[in-house]
């Protein structure tokens, strides 16, 4: 099993800024709780209670990855990853839901998204889904610089 400390400090010495990360859950008390173990790991995080303002957040923030639940009112997770890969394609996404069928499951990779958390997560899933979102944001970053 991972040490969180070993990996925390990976993730905040890795690179010259924090890493912003966007959480969009409609339960408070899970986006609290995911938020607290975030910023442990060096993370700047910003918060949507619904997909709909998680597409209106990653148009005015512009997150370095996202955390994004799928049974949510008003717009829901698949339907918000589906519009989010439209507007921002390269921004990476990691699903996190209690409602985690095998069918969802692929859906959502076959949408864009780069990992899949099922509720309840562990910190040490948290721990490696951030490690995930920083490693493709930088392989992102180092394609889209490549190809201009």
């Amino acid at each position: 099993m991972e040490n969180t400390e070993n990996v925390s400090e990976q993730i905040q010495t890795d690179g010259d800024k924090k890493l912003r990360l966007l959480i969009t859950d409609d339960s408070k008390l899970l986006r609290k709780k995911l938020r607290e173990e975030l910023e442990k790991l060096g993370c700047e995080v910003i918060e949507a209670t619904n997909g709909k303002e998680a597409i209106t957040m990653v148009l005015e923030c512009e997150p370095d990855g996202i955390i994004l639940d799928i049974v949510m009112p008003e717009v829901g997770g698949i339907e918000a990853l589906q519009v989010i890969r439209e507007i921002s394609p390269l921004v990476p996404i990691v699903m996190l839901s209690s409602a985690g069928t095998p069918k969802k499951l692929m859906q959502t990779l076959k949408m864009g998204a780069i990992d899949f958390i099922q509720k309840p997560y562990t910190k040490e899933q948290i721990s490696r889904a951030v490690g995930t979102i920083r490693r493709t944001r930088e392989k992102n970053l180092k394609k889209a610089a490549a190809a201009e």
